[in-house]
């Protein structure tokens, strides 16, 4: 049975945020506001709840496209080859905000990422989920949680996915209502910029 802990956006509790960083940190699954939909996540560096979230999936984890969840830019450096300026103006406009990033991937990525030639980049707008991430000291792996109702497409209030994530993940995070609009994804490995899904953020960014 999950854990369902409440942290408010406007000022998450320290020990809560905690509670979440100890179950990332010992393989666990979560799913936690974004600044978009609520997001299914685990610690980066932990392989065993990387397959955990890839069998949940149904993909294979080698060419799971799961997104980066960083704190800010600082983490980029870690897991993207060296960008040129324009780039990084780009990405210092956008971000913190609703978009994913691809861009191309180094050498430092993760074991089970390192034939993947790109990563999707992601630093949400949201209090609760940069205070985790801040906490654990690295990024969280992440990728949306679907609604099977053609119509809602993502489940935005909280208890219900509980309801339905209950057996399945070890903490759901009630940080209220999330959104129902996915984030903007915008390809950066090629000498313009590619717009592959036109989500909550402006295109107008590109």
């Amino acid at each position: 049975m999950a854990d369902f802990i409440k942290i408010y956006n406007e000022n998450p509790n320290p020990r809560e945020v905690q509670r979440v960083v100890d179950c990332l940190r010992s393989g666990g699954l979560i799913i936690y506001p974004t600044d978009t939909v609520y997001g299914l996540g685990c610690d980066i560096t932990n392989t065993r709840a990387l397959e955990r979230i890839a069998q949940i999936k149904g993909v294979k984890l080698a060419k799971a496209n799961f997104s980066f969840i960083c704190k800010d830019l600082s983490n980029l450096s870690d897991y993207v080859k060296q960008i040129d300026n324009a780039t990084f103006k780009l990405l210092k406009r956008a971000l913190p905000g609703p978009y994913t990033f691809i861009l191309p991937g180094n050498s430092n990525l993760p074991t089970v990422f390192k034939k993947k030639k790109t990563v999707g980049i992601r630093v949400p707008d949201n209090t609760i989920c940069k205070a985790i991430v801040d906490g654990l000291g690295n990024p969280i792996i992440s990728t949306s949680i679907y609604d099977e109702d053609e119509v809602i497409e993502y489940t935005t209030d909280p208890e219900l996915i509980l309801e339905k994530w209950d057996t399945i993940v070890d903490i759901v995070v009630d940080g209220g209502y999330g959104d129902n609009i996915p984030s903007t994804v915008i390809d950066l490995t090629t000498q313009e910029p590619v717009l592959i899904r036109e989500g909550k953020g402006s295109i107008d960014i590109i």
